[in-house]
Protein backbone atom coordinates (compact mmCIF):
# COMPACT_ATOMS: atom_id res chain seq x y z
CA UNK A 1 0.00 0.00 0.00
CA UNK A 2 1.20 3.70 -0.25
CA UNK A 3 1.11 5.52 2.56
CA UNK A 4 0.75 9.36 2.72
CA UNK A 5 3.57 11.33 3.97
CA UNK A 6 3.49 13.25 7.55
CA UNK A 7 3.56 16.86 7.46
CA UNK A 8 6.73 17.85 9.62
CA UNK A 9 7.40 20.76 10.64
CA UNK A 10 10.30 22.50 9.13
CA UNK A 11 9.51 20.59 5.83
CA UNK A 12 10.15 22.28 2.57
CA UNK A 13 8.94 20.47 0.23
CA UNK A 14 6.68 17.94 -0.30
CA UNK A 15 8.49 14.61 0.28
CA UNK A 16 7.79 11.82 -2.30
CA UNK A 17 5.12 9.44 -0.56
CA UNK A 18 6.41 6.21 1.31
CA UNK A 19 6.44 3.10 -0.11
CA UNK A 20 5.58 -0.01 2.66
CA UNK A 21 5.80 -2.70 0.35
CA UNK A 22 9.82 -1.15 -0.47
CA UNK A 23 10.16 -0.99 3.37
CA UNK A 24 9.22 -4.53 4.19
CA UNK A 25 10.90 -5.40 1.18
CA UNK A 26 13.73 -4.05 2.03
CA UNK A 27 13.91 -5.78 5.85
CA UNK A 28 13.55 -9.45 3.89
CA UNK A 29 16.19 -8.93 1.29
CA UNK A 30 19.17 -7.70 4.52
CA UNK A 31 17.51 -9.85 6.36
CA UNK A 32 16.33 -13.08 4.90
CA UNK A 33 20.65 -14.14 3.88
CA UNK A 34 21.82 -13.89 7.98
CA UNK A 35 18.78 -15.40 8.93
CA UNK A 36 18.62 -18.44 6.59
CA UNK A 37 22.57 -18.99 7.76
CA UNK A 38 21.51 -18.73 11.27
CA UNK A 39 19.02 -21.07 11.19
CA UNK A 40 21.61 -23.44 9.05
CA UNK A 41 23.47 -24.04 12.73
CA UNK A 42 20.36 -26.00 13.54
CA UNK A 43 21.20 -29.76 13.56
CA UNK A 44 19.00 -31.69 11.67
CA UNK A 45 15.82 -32.34 11.67
CA UNK A 46 15.36 -28.98 13.06
CA UNK A 47 17.01 -27.13 10.49
CA UNK A 48 14.44 -28.58 7.90
CA UNK A 49 11.40 -27.70 10.13
CA UNK A 50 12.38 -24.22 10.51
CA UNK A 51 12.68 -24.01 7.00
CA UNK A 52 9.69 -25.00 6.00
CA UNK A 53 7.97 -22.95 9.06
CA UNK A 54 9.70 -19.81 7.38
CA UNK A 55 8.14 -20.90 3.83
CA UNK A 56 11.27 -21.70 2.15
CA UNK A 57 10.54 -25.23 1.46
CA UNK A 58 7.75 -27.61 1.37
CA UNK A 59 7.19 -30.10 3.19
CA UNK A 60 9.79 -32.42 1.31
CA UNK A 61 12.30 -30.09 1.61
CA UNK A 62 11.88 -28.71 -2.14
CA UNK A 63 12.77 -24.84 -2.11
CA UNK A 64 9.56 -22.43 -2.75
CA UNK A 65 8.45 -19.18 -3.00
CA UNK A 66 7.02 -19.20 0.05
CA UNK A 67 5.36 -16.09 2.61
CA UNK A 68 7.46 -15.42 5.03
CA UNK A 69 4.82 -12.71 6.92
CA UNK A 70 4.62 -9.82 6.86
CA UNK A 71 8.27 -8.77 8.31
CA UNK A 72 7.17 -5.71 10.31
CA UNK A 73 9.58 -6.03 12.75
CA UNK A 74 13.10 -6.75 10.88
CA UNK A 75 12.01 -3.03 8.89
CA UNK A 76 11.60 -1.66 12.31
CA UNK A 77 14.63 -2.74 13.23
CA UNK A 78 16.19 -1.17 10.50
CA UNK A 79 14.63 2.13 10.62
CA UNK A 80 15.44 2.27 14.14
CA UNK A 81 19.47 2.00 13.24
CA UNK A 82 18.84 4.99 10.72
CA UNK A 83 16.93 6.82 13.42
CA UNK A 84 20.00 7.13 15.30
CA UNK A 85 22.08 8.13 12.70
CA UNK A 86 23.21 5.00 11.50
CA UNK A 87 23.11 2.91 8.03
CA UNK A 88 20.12 0.33 7.80
CA UNK A 89 22.75 -2.66 7.95
CA UNK A 90 23.49 -1.63 11.46
CA UNK A 91 20.31 -3.06 12.34
CA UNK A 92 20.47 -6.45 10.33
CA UNK A 93 21.26 -8.54 13.16
CA UNK A 94 18.67 -7.09 15.55
CA UNK A 95 16.33 -7.29 12.49
CA UNK A 96 17.44 -11.16 12.55
CA UNK A 97 17.73 -11.18 15.94
CA UNK A 98 13.54 -10.25 16.41
CA UNK A 99 12.51 -12.21 13.43
CA UNK A 100 13.88 -15.33 15.09
CA UNK A 101 12.36 -14.96 18.51
CA UNK A 102 8.36 -14.30 16.77
CA UNK A 103 8.86 -17.21 14.64
CA UNK A 104 9.76 -19.15 18.15
CA UNK A 105 6.50 -17.56 19.49
CA UNK A 106 4.46 -18.58 16.21
CA UNK A 107 5.51 -22.14 16.24
CA UNK A 108 4.56 -22.74 19.82
CA UNK A 109 1.40 -20.63 19.81
CA UNK A 110 0.74 -22.41 17.10
CA UNK A 111 0.84 -25.95 19.21
CA UNK A 112 -0.93 -24.58 21.86
CA UNK A 113 -3.72 -23.22 20.06
CA UNK A 114 -3.66 -26.15 18.00
CA UNK A 115 -4.04 -23.81 14.92
CA UNK A 116 -3.75 -26.73 11.82
CA UNK A 117 -3.04 -23.32 9.08
CA UNK A 118 -0.67 -20.69 8.86
CA UNK A 119 0.13 -18.37 5.96
CA UNK A 120 -2.31 -20.73 3.74
CA UNK A 121 -0.54 -24.00 4.72
CA UNK A 122 -0.49 -26.71 7.61
CA UNK A 123 1.39 -25.23 10.25
CA UNK A 124 4.71 -27.07 11.14
CA UNK A 125 3.68 -29.20 14.38
CA UNK A 126 0.78 -30.61 11.91
CA UNK A 127 3.55 -31.61 9.63
CA UNK A 128 6.24 -32.78 11.93
CA UNK A 129 4.66 -33.66 15.29
CA UNK A 130 4.46 -31.31 18.61
CA UNK A 131 7.94 -32.46 19.71
CA UNK A 132 9.77 -31.22 16.91
CA UNK A 133 7.82 -27.90 17.18
CA UNK A 134 8.83 -27.42 20.34
CA UNK A 135 12.10 -28.02 20.12
CA UNK A 136 12.85 -25.65 17.09
CA UNK A 137 10.49 -23.03 18.64
CA UNK A 138 13.17 -23.23 21.43
CA UNK A 139 16.14 -23.21 18.98
CA UNK A 140 15.03 -20.16 17.20
CA UNK A 141 15.06 -18.47 20.50
CA UNK A 142 18.15 -18.94 21.36
CA UNK A 143 19.65 -18.13 18.26
CA UNK A 144 18.32 -14.83 18.72
CA UNK A 145 20.83 -14.11 21.64
CA UNK A 146 23.52 -16.09 19.32
CA UNK A 147 23.11 -13.39 16.23
CA UNK A 148 23.57 -10.37 18.96
CA UNK A 149 26.52 -11.58 20.49
CA UNK A 150 28.38 -12.39 17.04
CA UNK A 151 27.24 -8.62 16.01
CA UNK A 152 29.69 -7.70 18.75
CA UNK A 153 32.38 -10.25 18.55
CA UNK A 154 32.40 -9.61 14.73
CA UNK A 155 32.50 -5.86 15.06
CA UNK A 156 28.61 -5.03 13.79
CA UNK A 157 28.60 -3.88 17.04
CA UNK A 158 30.66 -2.95 20.04
CA UNK A 159 30.44 -5.50 22.70
CA UNK A 160 28.49 -3.16 25.11
CA UNK A 161 25.87 -2.03 22.52
CA UNK A 162 25.04 -6.07 21.39
CA UNK A 163 25.29 -6.55 25.12
CA UNK A 164 22.49 -4.03 25.35
CA UNK A 165 20.66 -5.48 22.79
CA UNK A 166 20.81 -9.01 24.40
CA UNK A 167 18.96 -7.38 27.86
CA UNK A 168 16.65 -5.83 25.63
CA UNK A 169 15.63 -9.09 23.46
CA UNK A 170 15.61 -11.43 26.65
CA UNK A 171 13.62 -8.90 28.42
CA UNK A 172 11.08 -8.56 25.40
CA UNK A 173 10.95 -12.64 24.97
CA UNK A 174 10.33 -13.09 29.05
CA UNK A 175 7.43 -10.48 28.58
CA UNK A 176 5.92 -12.04 25.57
CA UNK A 177 5.44 -15.50 27.48
CA UNK A 178 4.02 -13.54 30.01
CA UNK A 179 1.42 -12.37 27.92
CA UNK A 180 1.20 -15.78 26.27
CA UNK A 181 0.55 -17.67 29.78
CA UNK A 182 -2.09 -14.97 30.56
CA UNK A 183 -3.60 -15.23 26.98
CA UNK A 184 -4.12 -18.92 27.51
CA UNK A 185 -5.27 -18.71 31.26
CA UNK A 186 -7.91 -15.96 29.90
CA UNK A 187 -10.12 -18.96 28.19
CA UNK A 188 -10.66 -21.19 31.33
CA UNK A 189 -12.09 -17.23 32.58
CA UNK A 190 -15.69 -16.36 31.62
CA UNK A 191 -15.03 -12.46 32.05
CA UNK A 192 -12.01 -10.45 31.53
CA UNK A 193 -11.54 -7.10 31.91
CA UNK A 194 -10.81 -4.21 28.83
CA UNK A 195 -7.48 -3.43 30.97
CA UNK A 196 -6.54 -7.18 31.77
CA UNK A 197 -6.93 -7.68 27.96
CA UNK A 198 -4.48 -4.69 27.49
CA UNK A 199 -1.88 -5.93 29.56
CA UNK A 200 -1.93 -9.01 28.29
CA UNK A 201 -1.88 -8.01 24.68
CA UNK A 202 0.99 -5.17 26.05
CA UNK A 203 3.46 -8.40 26.71
CA UNK A 204 2.23 -10.88 23.79
CA UNK A 205 2.43 -8.25 20.86
CA UNK A 206 3.74 -5.13 22.53
CA UNK A 207 7.06 -6.12 23.88
CA UNK A 208 8.90 -7.54 20.54
CA UNK A 209 7.51 -4.17 18.70
CA UNK A 210 8.85 -2.19 21.26
CA UNK A 211 12.61 -4.10 20.84
CA UNK A 212 11.98 -4.54 17.28
CA UNK A 213 11.53 -0.37 17.33
CA UNK A 214 14.68 0.16 19.29
CA UNK A 215 17.26 -2.70 18.59
CA UNK A 216 18.83 -0.84 15.58
CA UNK A 217 18.96 1.89 17.51
CA UNK A 218 21.04 0.33 20.52
CA UNK A 219 23.43 -1.59 18.23
CA UNK A 220 24.09 1.93 16.51
CA UNK A 221 24.95 2.81 20.05
CA UNK A 222 21.84 5.00 20.65
CA UNK A 223 21.49 6.43 24.27
CA UNK A 224 18.57 5.29 26.61
CA UNK A 225 16.88 7.77 25.85
CA UNK A 226 16.37 7.29 22.47
CA UNK A 227 15.71 3.29 23.05
CA UNK A 228 13.10 4.36 25.55
CA UNK A 229 10.99 6.44 23.31
CA UNK A 230 11.68 4.16 20.04
CA UNK A 231 10.78 1.09 22.57
CA UNK A 232 7.55 3.55 23.26
CA UNK A 233 6.57 3.44 19.89
CA UNK A 234 6.91 0.18 19.38
CA UNK A 235 4.67 -0.32 22.04
CA UNK A 236 2.18 1.24 21.38
CA UNK A 237 2.37 0.12 17.57
CA UNK A 238 2.41 -3.28 19.01
CA UNK A 239 -1.24 -2.70 21.06
CA UNK A 240 -2.53 -1.28 17.80
CA UNK A 241 -0.73 -4.24 15.73
CA UNK A 242 -2.38 -6.51 18.44
CA UNK A 243 -6.42 -4.83 17.90
CA UNK A 244 -6.34 -5.10 14.28
CA UNK A 245 -5.06 -8.45 14.43
CA UNK A 246 -8.00 -9.06 17.00
CA UNK A 247 -10.57 -7.67 14.88
CA UNK A 248 -9.26 -9.72 11.89
CA UNK A 249 -8.93 -13.43 14.40
CA UNK A 250 -13.12 -12.67 14.28
CA UNK A 251 -14.23 -11.19 11.27
CA UNK A 252 -11.05 -11.62 9.15
CA UNK A 253 -11.32 -13.48 5.89
CA UNK A 254 -9.50 -16.54 6.08
CA UNK A 255 -8.39 -16.90 2.04
CA UNK A 256 -6.42 -13.34 3.45
CA UNK A 257 -5.70 -13.94 6.39
CA UNK A 258 -4.46 -17.28 6.05
CA UNK A 259 -6.19 -18.04 9.21
CA UNK A 260 -8.91 -20.35 10.39
CA UNK A 261 -12.17 -19.24 10.41
CA UNK A 262 -13.85 -18.25 13.32
CA UNK A 263 -10.32 -19.28 15.05
CA UNK A 264 -10.32 -17.11 18.37
CA UNK A 265 -13.87 -17.57 19.06
CA UNK A 266 -13.90 -21.19 18.40
CA UNK A 267 -10.80 -21.16 21.29
CA UNK A 268 -12.83 -18.83 23.64
CA UNK A 269 -10.18 -16.63 23.55
CA UNK A 270 -10.97 -13.10 25.65
CA UNK A 271 -9.77 -10.60 23.01
CA UNK A 272 -10.39 -6.74 22.82
CA UNK A 273 -13.78 -6.93 21.06
CA UNK A 274 -14.71 -9.50 23.13
CA UNK A 275 -13.46 -7.79 26.58
CA UNK A 276 -14.82 -4.57 25.48
CA UNK A 277 -18.54 -6.30 24.49
CA UNK A 278 -18.98 -8.40 28.10
CA UNK A 279 -17.85 -4.86 29.36
CA UNK A 280 -20.81 -2.73 27.65
CA UNK A 281 -23.49 -4.61 29.90
CA UNK A 282 -26.33 -4.50 27.87
CA UNK A 283 -28.82 -7.45 26.16
CA UNK A 284 -26.13 -8.24 23.58
CA UNK A 285 -23.42 -8.30 26.05
CA UNK A 286 -25.43 -10.45 28.34
CA UNK A 287 -26.75 -12.90 25.92
CA UNK A 288 -22.84 -13.25 25.08
CA UNK A 289 -21.30 -13.69 28.68
CA UNK A 290 -24.22 -16.94 28.82
CA UNK A 291 -22.40 -18.31 25.81
CA UNK A 292 -19.04 -18.15 26.46
CA UNK A 293 -19.90 -19.44 30.15
CA UNK A 294 -21.63 -22.78 28.87
CA UNK A 295 -19.58 -25.41 28.62
CA UNK A 296 -21.79 -27.28 26.27
CA UNK A 297 -19.78 -28.30 22.97
CA UNK A 298 -16.36 -26.07 23.88
CA UNK A 299 -14.13 -26.50 21.34
CA UNK A 300 -16.73 -27.91 18.61
CA UNK A 301 -19.23 -25.23 18.10
CA UNK A 302 -20.95 -24.96 14.67
CA UNK A 303 -20.48 -22.35 12.48
CA UNK A 304 -24.41 -20.88 13.09
CA UNK A 305 -22.86 -20.56 16.71
CA UNK A 306 -19.87 -18.67 16.44
CA UNK A 307 -21.44 -16.17 13.79
CA UNK A 308 -24.09 -15.53 16.36
CA UNK A 309 -21.18 -14.88 18.43
CA UNK A 310 -19.94 -12.52 16.46
CA UNK A 311 -23.18 -10.93 15.89
CA UNK A 312 -23.37 -10.25 19.67
CA UNK A 313 -19.92 -9.00 19.74
CA UNK A 314 -20.40 -6.36 17.44
CA UNK A 315 -24.03 -5.39 18.61
CA UNK A 316 -22.34 -4.53 22.37
CA UNK A 317 -19.96 -2.71 20.11
CA UNK A 318 -16.77 -4.64 20.82
CA UNK A 319 -15.78 -3.98 17.17
CA UNK A 320 -16.45 -0.62 17.00
CA UNK A 321 -14.40 -0.04 20.35
CA UNK A 322 -11.63 -2.00 19.23
CA UNK A 323 -11.58 0.13 15.81
CA UNK A 324 -11.35 3.67 17.57
CA UNK A 325 -8.69 1.35 20.41
CA UNK A 326 -6.04 0.68 16.97
CA UNK A 327 -6.52 4.61 16.39
CA UNK A 328 -5.85 5.74 19.74
CA UNK A 329 -2.96 3.33 20.55
CA UNK A 330 -1.59 4.44 16.84
CA UNK A 331 -1.72 8.17 17.77
CA UNK A 332 -0.12 7.40 21.24
CA UNK A 333 2.58 5.79 19.23
CA UNK A 334 3.19 8.31 16.71
CA UNK A 335 3.81 10.76 19.36
CA UNK A 336 6.45 8.55 20.94
CA UNK A 337 8.26 9.21 18.13
CA UNK A 338 8.39 13.45 18.78
CA UNK A 339 11.05 12.93 21.02
CA UNK A 340 13.26 11.14 19.08
CA UNK A 341 15.52 13.90 16.59
CA UNK A 342 15.60 12.15 13.16
CA UNK A 343 15.95 12.48 9.65
CA UNK A 344 11.87 13.02 7.81
CA UNK A 345 12.71 10.64 5.76
CA UNK A 346 13.05 8.19 8.59
CA UNK A 347 10.53 10.02 10.48
CA UNK A 348 8.37 9.15 7.71
CA UNK A 349 8.65 5.85 7.26
CA UNK A 350 7.87 5.46 11.04
CA UNK A 351 4.79 6.97 10.45
CA UNK A 352 3.88 5.36 6.85
CA UNK A 353 5.07 1.22 8.92
CA UNK A 354 2.29 2.52 11.52
CA UNK A 355 -0.65 3.60 8.93
CA UNK A 356 -0.04 0.03 7.24
CA UNK A 357 -0.55 -1.92 10.76
CA UNK A 358 -3.77 -0.28 11.26
CA UNK A 359 -5.34 -0.62 7.89
CA UNK A 360 -4.17 -4.24 6.64
CA UNK A 361 -6.01 -7.09 5.82
CA UNK A 362 -4.14 -9.75 7.32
Amino acid sequence: MEARPSTVAGATAQAEPVSVPELLARGRTLCTPPLRSAVSRLAPPMDAVAAYHFGWTDQAGNPVAGDGGKAVRPALALLSAEAAGAGAHAGVPGGVAVELVHNFSLLHDDLMDGDETRRHRATAWTVFGPAQAILVGDALATLGTEVLLDAGRTGAATAADAARAVSLITTATRKLIDGQARDLSFEHRDVVTVAECLEMEGGKTGALLAAAAAIGAVLAGADDRTSDALQRYGHHLGLAFQAVDDLLGIWGATEVTGKPHWGDLRQRKKSLPVAAALAEGGAASRRLAELLADPTGRGEESEEVLAERAALIEQAGGRAWTQEEARRQHSTALAALDEVPMADQVRERFVALAEFVVVRER
